[in-house]
Order: structure tokens, then C-alpha cells, then sequence
């Protein structure tokens, strides 16, 4: 199945996207944007810039934690990690237990501080803790490196899937890129939080028409799990000390304990989340209620990978040359086995733009509120409501 299309003509064979495939993709564009909307009519009232950006803290768990789980899986997420699972084996899902150690970590030293302080941007603890100078220092950081990462987050997976889907590349960029700035703009916090609702939604729907599809086709998912563990991919329990091994027990569980803590610990985007909850209790279940959607997550793309390693173990891709880059391994594996179920890649491709437009909405409303708290409020007299529309300005 898989050699049959490693030739010359192996792209005629897999083919490219079909008119269902770009229908289910602008439907997932169309509906993120249709909850700006909503949430713009619905917020209209919205008379200051801490309502804008934190939802008034009237947030409840469940919509709050999906939003964490979305905004912290990127479409590198769907594309990147199978791809890892693929070549280095399904070790890489021990970052499942560091998840628990971040979210404990978050939930009972961090949370409390950030949300009893009752502050917008993370960095006005610097100030309260140091000085003005040290909280510049840490906005202007913040700004420079969430601008960069938001860049490569939108481009990286674009190209990848045009490489292999043959969807149009700056088409892709600029319409996930207006859509997410438009229901930013238009409903703020609570439009973000609803929109990643949505988007993890789809994440899931696609890894799961990839894998039960992959699962069919493989005659059942212990033919799939026997595939991996004689290729040498179910390598969870690698103990070695070796600070120089790719992927070991200790510098996944550990090492991505530290990592991830100053993601959920710190990160004002994902703090701008937990503390726009109204109350502590809320702010702590939706970070536990978020571990589960981590797992459900980490499962997908995690078991997604040994889907691609059962498929392709005799007839690899990328040393064939078929695919340029890794990234491009996961939906070349959806064109080549969904290509006979027109929608079904759109599904996909919708997932990991889900992953994209995610991301970036978190970051453009996480730049909107440190700009405004610690780079406008502090130096200006401006009313709230010409700060409300700042925010708004900020987030076009």
C-alpha cells in the first residue's frame, strides 16, 4: 500500500485537495470568525479595557481549561509531534506526567499570587517584587519573542502543508491570519476562549478521522501497537542518565516539568486565562480540568505516530524522497489514505490550523494587554473607554 505510491508519480497518485476539502476548511474559518461576531454584539457594553482583555473575570472552568489545552497545542502539535513518535518512538508521551507536575505546580504556587494580586499583565509582579525598570525589561522580551514565535507558528505549518496538500501557501497565511484578528478584535477574551473551545474540537475530530481510518486499513489497533513495539517504538521506560539521549524518562518527565512550568506557570497568555475566571476555585479547575484535554491531546498525536510508522515501516517517505522535511510525513500520510474521502483532509488540515489560529489569537491578546498595562497605562491619563478601545486597536 504504501510502496505502490513512492514513485515518479506518486503526488498524481495521493492527489491534492478536492472542493470538500476547502469547504470544511473555510466552514472552520467561517465559524470563528461568526463567534467574534457574537461576542462583539453580545459585548457591546464593554466599557473598559479589563473587560476586553479579561472577560470582566466572569469565566467558568470548562471553556477556560479547553482554551489552555488549545492555545497551548499549536499546529506543530499535529504535524510535528506523530512525526517525532514516527522516527524516535512513542517515548516522546511521557510528557503526559510532566503535565501533571506543571499543572500542581501552576495550580497551587502560581495561580495564587497572580490571581490574589488581581493584575492584567504578569509582569506588574515584577514591579511590585523589583522595580518599573525590571517590568519594562520583561514586557519588551515578552513582546519581541511572542512576535517571533507567532510568525514561524503561522508560516511553518503552511508551508509544510502546501508542500504535500498543494493548498495555496499565502492564501492559507493571510486567511487564518485576517480571520484570527478579526474575532480578536471584534469580541476580545471571551471570543478567544469560545473560538479555542471550537478549535479543539476540530483538533480532535481530525487526528481521529486520520487514525481510525489508519487503524481500519492496519486490520485493528493491537496489529498497530505489535507494528511499533518490533520496529522498537514503544521505548517508554528508557532510564539512562545520559544527559546526551534524545528522549529519556528523566529529561522528559523532569526536564519538560521545567519547561512547561514556565509556560503555565508565568506566561501571560496563559495566566491571562486562569485569572480571568470568577473565582480561585474556577482559575484551579479549569487548570485541572486542562490536564485532561493535554492527555486526550498527547494521546492523538502520540498514537497518530505510530499510525504513520505501522503504514510507511517498509517504505519510509522522507529517505525515499517523497517528503522534503518531517513535517510534511503526517499529511502526506493524510493525502495518501483519506484520499478517497473528499472533506476528510480538509478535516485535517482544518485541525492544524485550529492549532494555528489558537495559538495566535492567545498571543495577539496577550500583546494587546501587556502593551496597555505596562506600556500605555502607566504613562497616559487616557478614560477607560479610550483604553477599551486601544485594546481593541492593539488586537488589529
Amino acid at each position: 500500500r504504501g510502496a505502490a505510491i513512492l514513485d515518479e508519480a506518486s503526488w498524481e497518485l495521493i492527489g491534492s485537495f478536492v472542493a470538500a476539502d476547502y469547504a470544511v476548511f473555510a466552514l472552520m474559518l467561517l465559524v470563528s470568525a461568526a463567534i467574534g461576531v457574537y461576542y462583539a454584539i453580545v459585548g457591546r457594553g464593554q466599557s473598559s479595557s479589563r473587560e476586553f482583555l479579561m472577560g470582566g473575570q466572569s469565566m467558568t472552568a470548562v471553556p477556560v481549561a479547553l482554551s489552555l489545552t488549545a492555545s497551548f497545542m499549536s499546529a506543530i502539535t499535529v504535524l510535528a509531534t506523530p512525526a517525532e513518535v514516527y522516527r524516535y518512538g512513542a517515548s516522546y508521551g511521557l510528557f503526559s506526567l510532566s503535565y501533571v507536575l506543571v499543572v500542581v505546580v501552576s495550580s497551587e504556587v502560581f495561580l495564587p499570587v497572580f490571581y490574589r494580586l488581581g493584575i492584567t499583565s504578569t509582569y506588574e509582579y515584577l514591579e511590585i517584587r523589583f522595580n518599573r525598570a525590571t517590568r519594562l525589561l520583561g514586557t519588551v522580551m515578552f513582546i519581541v519573542q511572542t512576535m517571533l514565535y507567532t510568525g514561524i507558528v503561522i508560516y511553518a505549518p503552511a508551508l509544510a502543508l502546501n508542500q504535500v496538500t498543494g493548498m495555496d501557501l499565502w492564501g492559507a497565511v493571510i486567511s487564518t491570519g485576517v480571520v484570527c484578528t478579526f474575532y480578536c478584535a471584534m469580541g476580545g477574551l471571551k471570543a478567544v476562549v469560545w473560538t479555542d473551545v471550537f478549535q479543539v474540537g476540530i483538533m480532535v475530530a481530525g487526528f481521529l478521522s486520520v487514525i481510525i481510518r489508519a487503524v481500519v486499513l492496519q486490520g485493528g489497533v493491537s496489529n498497530i501497537l505489535n507494528h511499533a513495539e518490533l520496529g522498537g517504538r514503544l521505548n517508554f521506560w528508557d532510564f539512562d542518565a545520559s544527559p546526551l539521549r534524545r528522549y529519556t524518562f528523566w529529561t522528559i518527565t523532569f526536564g519538560g516539568t521545567f519547561v512547561w512550568t514556565s509556560i503555565y506557570g508565568i506566561n501571560q497568555a496563559q495566566v491571562q486565562r486562569y485569572i480571568s475566571c470568577k473565582s480561585m476555585t474556577h482559575a484551579k479547575m479549569s487548570l485541572y480540568i486542562n490536564l485532561l484535554g493535554l492527555w486526550i491531546i498527547m494521546l492523538c498525536s502520540v498514537f497518530a505516530g505510530l499510525c504513520l510508522y505501522s503504514v510507511y515501516k517498509h517504505c519510509d517517505p522522507w529517505t525515499a524522497g517523497t517528503v522534503s522535511a518531517a513535517d510534511q510525513l503526517m499529511p502526506y500520510m493524510v493525502m495518501d489514505i483519506l484520499r478517497d474521502y473528499p472533506g476528510l483532509p480538509g478535516l485535517f488540515v482544518a485541525a492544524a490550523y485550529s492549532g494555528t489560529l489558537s495559538t495566535v489569537s492567545s498571543s495577539v491578546n496577550a500583546l494587546a494587554a501587556v502593551t496597555i498595562e505596562d506600556l500605555i497605562k502607566p504613562y497616559t491619563h487616557m478614560t477607560e473607554k479610550h483604553l477599551s478601545w486601544t485594546s481593541k486597536g492593539l488586537s488589529e
